[in-house]
C-alpha cells in the first residue's frame, strides 16, 4: 500500500513535534511524561527507575545523567541478555538502557543506541568516556537515526530493546518491519511501552503536549499484538502493568493536565498502561 503525501506530511510534523520536545528535555530535563523539570529530574528518576525495576546496584553504574526518568519499564531485565549479544536500543535518549544492558553482554558483545533527536545523542555520547572509565568496557556506540529506518543491516542484532519510546513513532507497524529486518534468525524482542486499554477522548489525541508525554499517540493493546504479528514475530506475550501510570499520574503536571479531559471519576489508569512486550523473530 502506497502512502499518501498527505500521510507523510503529517507523520513528518508528528516526528518533528516529537524532536522538539525531547531535545527540550535533552537541554533542560524532564521526563517521557513532559518537558517539566519538576517531575522526574534527580531523585524522582531514580525513584521512577527503582519503581519500574532498576536495581540500586545498576543504577550505581551510569554515568551522572544517563537516567532521565524517561523510563516506564526495564526491557534489560525483560530481555535477559546474555555475554556476547548485540543489542539494539530503540529511542536510546541519554543512553541509561544502552549502557546497562553493554554491561550485561560484556566486553566481547556490543550495545547500540539509535534516536533522532540530536541533543539526545550529543548527551549520550558525553556519557561515554565516564562508562568506559568506570567500567572498563569500551562496548557501546549512538548513532543518529528514526526507529522507522534503523541506520542497522539486515540480520545483524541479536536483541532489541526500548523503554517508553515506540508510542511516539507516527507509522508503529514500520517500527515493527524494521525489528524484523535487523534481527538475526531466533532474535528478540523486549519492549517496555505505554498502551491504551481504550481509545482516548478526541481532546487528548489533539495535545502535542500529550504526545510527547507518550500517551496521544500510544496504540491499543490489540493493535500492539497484530503489529508485531503482520512484521513476522511469534512467541508473543503482552504483559500490563498498570501501576506505573497511577505513579506518573501522581507526580507529573501533565496528567494532572490531561486527567482533566477524561469523563468526570475516570482515571488515567482506566485508559493507558505500561505494557511490557516480548517476542521472537
Amino acid at each position: 500500500m502506497k502512502t499518501s503525501h498527505v500521510q507523510i506530511g503529517k507523520n513528518e510534523s508528528v516526528r518533528e513535534a516529537v524532536r522538539k520536545g525531547y531535545a527540550q528535555i535533552a537541554r533542560k530535563g524532564g521526563s517521557c511524561c513532559g518537558p517539566s523539570q519538576s517531575c522526574c529530574g534527580g531523585d524522582r528518576a531514580q525513584g521512577i527507575a527503582k519503581a519500574v525495576g532498576y536495581s540500586d546496584a545498576e543504577l550505581a553504574t551510569l554515568p551522572e545523567g544517563a537516567n532521565m526518568g524517561l523510563s516506564c519499564g526495564n526491557p534489560t531485565a525483560l530481555a535477559a541478555l546474555r555475554v556476547g549479544e548485540v543489542v539494539l536500543d530503540l529511542g536510546s535518549g541519554g543512553g541509561f538502557d544502552v549502557f546497562l544492558a553493554a554491561q550485561k553482554v560484556g566486553a566481547k558483545g556490543r550495545a547500540i543506541g539509535i534516536d533522532m533527536t540530536p541533543e539526545m545523542l550529543s548527551k549520550a555520547r558525553g556519557n561515554i568516556a565516564a562508562f568506559r572509565k568506570r567500567t572498563g568496557l569500551d562496548n557501546v556506540e549512538f548513532r543518529l537515526g528514526e526507529i522507522e529506518h534503523l541506520p542497522v543491516a539486515n540480520a545483524s542484532v541479536d536483541v532489541i530493546i526500548s523503554n517508553c519510546v515506540i508510542n511516539l513513532s507516527p507509522d508503529k507497524p514500520q517500527v515493527w518491519r524494521e525489528m524484523a529486518r535487523v534481527l538475526k534468525p531466533g532474535g528478540r524482542v523486549a519492549v517496555s511501552d505505554l498502551a491504551l486499554l481504550k481509545p482516548l477522548p478526541p481532546g487528548i489525541l489533539e495535545s502535542v503536549t500529550a504526545l510527547v508525554g507518550c500517551i496521544a499517540g500510544a496504540a491499543l493493546v490489540d493493535e500492539t499484538r497484530a503489529m508485531a504479528q503482520e512484521a513476522g514475530f511469534v512467541n508473543i506475550d503482552l504483559v500490563s502493568k498498570a501501576g506505573y501510570v497511577d505513579m506518573a499520574e501522581w507526580h507529573d503536571p501533565l496528567y494532572h493536565g490531561v486527567k482533566d479531559q477524561l469523563p468526570s471519576g475516570a482515571k488515567m489508569s482506566d485508559y493507558v498502561t505500561s505494557l511490557y512486550v516480548t517476542a521472537q523473530k
